[in-house]
């Protein structure tokens, strides 16, 4: 059974707003009885702000009225129709400090193995910068002789459905441009590809 958004504050508003059972309560809100009991005592969530649930959309008078006239009965939770928007990440994609030297070493696999792929789709792919990757592309970076080329999945700088994406859309471009392009390259068994 779903659960209200923010059942101890859901609970509090309907023990102070409701002639609902403590058992009811507990159900709905996925609470102890007692925990129930606690509130309307005053003993637990002291300082927490009820939240109505008919406001949000949880549930509707007509539900909380047939539970108070009927001890046995339990609430159901409205379930919405409208879809919940999907929150996007904004702005540049962390990378922990550990990880920030094995971005050349993805940059340089992604060279070598999908020469379809433009500088912005590997800065977006893997959060660096076009110097960066122009610098790994003519050999002028500045710690060109350590790199080695890693699949940036192994690095944990992206995922594998990320890197396919990516992929696929260099390969829809390049064909309707007319170039030719390198087949797949199958994500690494063990760590290095």
């Amino acid at each position: 059974m779903a659960l209200p958004l923010m059942p101890k504050a859901t609970a509090v508003w309907l023990v102070e707003n409701t002639g609902l059972t403590f058992d009811q309560i507990a159900e709905f809100c996925g609470l102890h009885a007692l925990e129930v009991q606690a509130i309307a005592d005053g003993e637990v969530a002291q300082g927490i702000q009820g939240l109505d649930p008919v406001a949000s959309g949880q549930l509707s008078h007509d539900e909380i009225e047939r539970c108070q006239a009927d001890p046995a009965a339990r609430l159901k939770i409205q379930i919405s129709d409208v879809p919940l928007p999907v929150a996007k990440p904004r702005g540049t994609r962390y990378t922990p400090i550990a990880k920030r030297q094995d971005k050349p070493d993805g940059i340089a696999w992604l060279i070598r193995n999908h020469p379809e792929l433009t500088d912005a789709q590997i800065s977006k792919l893997l959060g660096t910068t076009k110097p960066t990757i122009a610098a790994v592309r003519d050999r002028s970076h500045w710690n060109t002789t350590n790199i080695r080329a890693r699949h940036p999945v192994a690095l944990g700088l992206c995922s594998q459905s990320e890197l396919d994406t990516a992929i696929e859309r260099a390969q829809r471009a390049a064909k309707n441009a007319g170039t030719p392009v390198a087949p797949p390259t199958p994500a690494p068994a063990g760590g290095e590809a």
